[in-house]
């Protein structure tokens, strides 16, 4: 419908002078109503890529003076992102990297839920409860019927080990202050392939921490040895489920028994923690007759990330003790905050509530079943990468078959190229493969690794197999000459005691290995 704009106007007073054309708007043309010209000042409305936003550099350091379209912000932003890896092909990453929709739309929507608030969101933490009641039945925790497990949720294995940490030292600073001793020197005894995260808790709360060396050819800790480093200062030796370096898992019931046997012998309570961040929701439905978690006596406590193998994206630990009495009541404050008592033992305060609530939605939307259909698939997807590696002829595996479903693996033959080339070259392929070396005292042993989660389909293990082979024929048929440099130089002699000896396979080996550590680290871009 046309309205007209000739409208019926009053004749003015005689007082008024003006013409009565000038008391009347200038009317538009037929086409002015129909259409709008932009001001060229109206940025808003223009292509994002059409405005000054993409010929100026943004501020990297310093808070910018003046703001800018919100458009113009998400697409600069957003271009930058490009230029990262693609989540779903970093194969070095154990952390989730696909969830359903539904589950994605049940984040968003509890996003501006601030966690620590518990009493404005009872249900969330009656889910957290849920969550942390459910894992402990996973993990056979001795409760009765109608007792509740201890636990909590954290950002992370990282916070879930720390506070374990604090509990063991708490218990150990509490029962040598009874007996009258000496509680200043706690330690705690690891393998040396344990995850930083356990160097950060011994250095951050002023514990020793006691390593287990490697060796070549068994790269987990030897219960053996690491009874034997125990001592009456040790505060618990760490176990873990499913190591980083090759996915394997470290031998708790024998720890155990040995360590029943020590403690005995030496009247100490040694007890044990499980660090099962990557294992932790494999074992129970791959190898539920393994024993490694409460069944056994002196595991008082197990951390796990539900970000990993828990199916849940980054930022969701979990870490639950047998008994009430391993964890000090000191160690939980109760705030009164925002109206309500609030028991809570945790190393941050506000957090979100999204990875409590995705974890649970994880835990009853695939149940038991939906979790071992899950893990089995891995362990097949990983056996056909395995394979196919094998296939080539050119690699050893280092991985077992039991443990966490991933494949590490180092090459026969480095004497013209190492596994940190073959790394750097798969990128162009989009694959993020780490490469990296063992630890004391097998850091001469350098290897690839290949973490198989969910959505790592068969197709894909296929495909990268594929990759590799490409890679590893255009290195065969590149120019030598750097790699003859280098590995020349390895065999020089060198002076002993004034006496002139050739040097080791392993002194060669180890310099081959830095060489190209560093040949690979140099060409890396810094990104500010």
């Amino acid at each position: 419908m046309v309205h007209s704009f000739f409208l019926s106007v009053t004749k003015p007073p005689s007082s008024f002078s003006l013409p009565l054309a000038s008391l009347i708007p200038s009317l538009p043309s037929s086409k002015m109503v129909l259409s709008k010209t932009a001001s060229t000042s109206d940025v808003s409305i223009h292509s994002t890529f059409a405005s000054r936003y993409v010929c100026s550099s943004l501020p990297r350091f310093k808070m910018p003076e003046n703001s800018i379209p919100k458009e113009a912000a998400y697409q600069i932003i957003n271009d930058e992102l490009m230029l990262d890896g693609n989540p779903r092909l970093n194969l070095a990453s154990f952390v989730t990297t696909w969830m359903e929709p539904e589950c994605d739309k049940l984040m968003m929507e509890a996003i501006n839920k601030n966690y620590v608030d518990m009493d404005e969101y009872p249900v969330t933490t009656e889910l957290q409860n849920r969550c942390v009641n459910m894992i402990a039945h996973l993990f056979n925790a001795p409760l009765g019927e109608s007792e509740a497990a201890v636990g909590v949720g954290t950002v992370g294995s990282s916070e879930a080990i720390m506070l374990a940490g604090l509990a063991f030292k708490r218990k150990w600073q509490n029962r040598r202050k009874a007996e009258g001793k000496p509680y200043e020197k706690p330690n705690i005894v690891t393998g040396a392939n344990v995850q930083v995260c356990w160097e950060k808790f011994a250095n951050y709360f002023e514990v020793e921490l006691k390593e287990v060396k490697l060796r070549e050819g068994y790269y987990v800790m030897d219960p053996v040895k690491a009874v034997e480093m125990v001592d009456e200062n040790t505060i618990c030796v760490a176990a873990i489920l499913g190591s980083t370096l090759n996915g394997e898992f470290e031998d708790v019931k024998l720890l155990n028994d040995l360590l029943i046997e020590k403690n005995k012998q030496t009247g100490w309570d040694t007890p044990i923690h499980v660090d099962a961040a990557s294992g932790g929701f494999i074992a129970p439905f791959l190898y539920p007759e393994l024993e490694w978690d409460f069944r056994l006596p002196l595991v008082k406590s197990i951390n796990v990330s539900g970000h990993k193998y828990g199916l849940v994206y980054a930022g969701i630990g979990w870490v639950i003790w047998r008994s009430k009495e391993d964890l000090p009541e000191e160690l939980i404050f109760h705030i009164n905050y925002l109206g309500a008592d609030q028991p809570t033992f945790t190393l941050n305060f506000s957090k979100g509530s999204s990875q409590v609530i995705a974890q649970y939605y994880q835990l009853i939307r695939l149940g038991f079943e939906g979790y071992q259909n899950i893990m089995e698939n891995c362990r097949g997807n990983a056996l056909v990468l395995k394979e196919g590696l094998e296939k080539t002829g050119r690699f050893n595996i280092v991985s077992k078959d039991e443990g966490v479903p991933l494949v590490a693996f180092s090459l026969k033959d480095n004497s013209c190229y190492n596994e940190f080339k073959i790394s750097e070259m798969l990128r162009r392929f989009g694959w993020i493969v780490p490469a990296y070396t063992m630890p004391a005292d097998a850091q001469h042993i350098a290897v690839l690794r290949v973490v198989i989660r969910e959505d790592f389909s068969c197709t894909l293990a296929e495909r990268l197999v594929l990759d590799i082979t490409k890679v590893l024929h255009e290195l065969d048929t590149l120019p030598a000459t750097l790699s003859t440099k280098v590995l020349n130089a390895s065999e020089e002699k060198k002076v002993k005691n004034g006496t002139v000896v050739k040097k080791t396979e392993i002194e060669t080996q180890r310099e081959i290995t830095d060489f190209w550590k560093k040949y690979v680290m140099q060409r890396k871009t810094n990104v500010c």
